[in-house]
Order: C-alpha cells, then sequence, then structure tokens
C-alpha cells in the first residue's frame, strides 16, 4: 500500500498504531506485508525468543527477508541455531549484515573493543551495518517486547525511526506467552537458555542472569549500559547520515 504523499512517516506509524496498535502478532504482521510490500523486512539475533517472531513471519511470508548483525563475536550456539531455524521454517532470504572491514582495521584492529568502550564496539558491529542494511526497506520487524526492560515499557506496535517504520508485533507478549507459544509449535529453544541466558548477544558482553534479574540484565552487565544502540537514537543517526551521502554521490 502506497501512503499518502503529504503522509509523514510519523503520521503515517501513528495511523498505523490507531487501527492496529492493539490488534494481534498474527495480524499486525500481515498489515505489515500488506502496507509495505517488497519495502518490508525483519531484524532478527536469533536470540532466546527469536524462533517466535520467525515462526509468525514464516508461516506468511517465508521469502521476507530476514537480516542478520554478524558481529564475528557471536557465541558458536547461535551460528548453530540460526542454520536450525533457517532450515526448519523455511526461511529462504537471511542475510548477513557484517561490520565494515576498513572501520575495524582503523578502530578495533585486535578485536578487543569490546572490552574498553562497548558504545563505540555497538556502534561498529551492529548499529552502522543494520543502518546501512535497513536503508533500502520502509520498515522492519523486530522482537522487542515492553517487559523486558525498564526502557520498553510502553513499546508501541509501530513506530517512526526517521524515515523508516520499526514494527514490533510481539510487543504485550509476556514470557509465559512466548513459552506457551514455542512448546504448542514444537519451537526449538535456543541451547543456551537452558543454562540461564535469557537475552542472549554477543559472547564477551553477555551473561546468565538469575530469575529475580531483568531478561536484559545479563547484556553489558556492571557498565551501566542497556542497549546496543540500534533501538536508540543512534541508528536514526547513521540511517540520515548514509541518505545524506548518498544524495552527494
Amino acid at each position: 500500500m502506497q501512503p499518502d504523499l503529504l503522509e509523514t512517516t510519523a503520521d503515517r506509524a501513528q495511523r498505523l498504531n490507531y487501527l492496529y496498535g492493539d490488534a494481534s502478532a498474527d495480524a499486525i504482521i500481515a498489515v505489515a506485508v500488506k502496507e509495505f510490500g517488497a519495502g518490508l523486512a525483519a531484524v532478527s539475533s536469533f536470540g532466546a525468543d527469536s524462533a517466535i517472531l520467525l515462526h509468525l513471519i514464516a508461516r506468511v511470508q517465508p521469502s521476507l527477508p530476514v537480516l542478520f548483525l554478524q558481529t564475528n563475536k557471536h557465541f558458536p550456539a547461535t551460528l548453530r541455531y540460526q542454520a536450525q531455524l533457517v532450515q526448519e521454517l523455511g526461511l529462504t532470504d537471511v542475510r548477513d549484515l557484517l561490520p565494515d572491514a576498513g572501520a575495524l582495521k582503523t578502530h578495533d584492529p585486535l578485536g578487543a573493543l569490546c572490552l574498553t568502550d562497548k558504545d563505540r564496539c555497538c556502534d561498529l558491529r551492529k548499529v552502522q551495518p543494520l543502518a546501512q542494511g535497513i536503508a533500502p526497506f520502509e520498515a522492519w520487524f523486530t522482537g522487542r517486547k515492553q517487559f523486558q526492560a525498564a526502557t520498553r515499557n510502553g513499546l508501541p506496535a509501530f513506530e517512526a525511526v526517521g524515515e523508516h517504520i520499526r514494527i514490533n508485533p510481539l510487543r504485550d507478549w509476556t514470557s509465559e506467552h512466548l513459552e506457551a507459544y514455542r512448546a504448542f509449535h514444537h519451537l526449538p529453544p535456543h541451547p543456551l537458555v537452558e543454562q540461564g541466558y535469557r537475552s542472549i548477544g554477543c559472547m564477551p558482553c553477555t551473561r546468565p542472569v538469575s530469575d529475580d534479574e531483568d531478561q536484559r540484565a545479563g547484556r553489558w552487565s556492571g557498565s551501566g549500559k542497556t542497549e546496543c544502540g540500534i533501538h536508540l537514537g543512534g541508528l536514526e543517526q547513521h540511517l540520515h547520515k548514509d541518505k545524506i551521502k548518498g544524495a552527494d554521490l
């Protein structure tokens, strides 16, 4: 569906929230496929809960592009899990987004930036590659949920990110809802979940958590950092920079 030419991205997100903000995950995915067509993708970490959103997407459109941030710092178990889900769900267009080799050579030649500057490491290995990967698309799905952390309270179904729209079909799902869906559809769990990893990112910056901690408490533990940046203003800034750079070419 083509938006009104006078409709801003923020207006479009607001319209979609008004119409479908309280809809089910299945309905939101179906609406997004119709609304954005070939301009739609999904971003997946292939982490602890990723199988649920990917399964919902695969039932509607298994050919939807799925973008994976290949930071080269993942647990080997995550890469094996990615391959397993791709095969079992029949996903046909999974794309690895790699950090720029030149930027890594300049800013992280030893591969140890995660130990000294976690924000910069995430920017190089996640935010910048994602900005480039989603630039051709109008919108993308994420698996973010409100209960995961205080920073995600009030998460809407549709949100504007610059001239793009980020879609959160699972925004109001609980951990019990997720587990019930996974069990009903016999979806394989991430192999690290049984070891206490409830939110799984890069290996150097992820630890298991206890039952009384937030799901994401094991990410960048002890650093005061709560998000990698792709869901904060950093992504929008890079998208804006890339647009200006492209216009100058």
